[in-house]
């Protein structure tokens, strides 16, 4: 499902026009960025949390490519932020009820 597709799918269940939707939609995403970019985390009870997490650094080693065998170096990785999705308990039975 792409975007014009959930606009078009929540616009149908609050009865609002498409623009305002896409609005909301938009200013949702917005806001969930510039939060969880800040280090704060967004918690909305049974779909999920919002957050920010950071991945450990690792040192350079040597690796294998696996078409010719050879020995290769990789290199080291710094630690980063990345963003991160949670879904909530709610969300997982729902998902799991559809598929199981």
């Amino acid at each position: 499902m792409n975007r014009a597709e959930l606009v078009e799918r929540m616009s149908a269940l609050t009865e609002q026009s498409k623009a305002a939707t896409d609005l909301a939609l938009w200013a949702f995403i917005e806001s969930v960025q510039e939060i969880v970019a800040d280090g704060d985390k967004v918690t909305l009870v049974g779909f999920g949390v919002f957050e920010s997490r950071t991945q450990s650094a690792r040192p350079a080693r040597i690796g294998r490519n696996p078409q010719t065998g050879e020995d290769i170096e990789v290199p080291a990785t710094p630690e980063t932020v990345l963003p991160r999705f949670r879904p909530g308990r709610k969300f997982k039975d729902q998902v799991r009820a559809k598929h199981g």
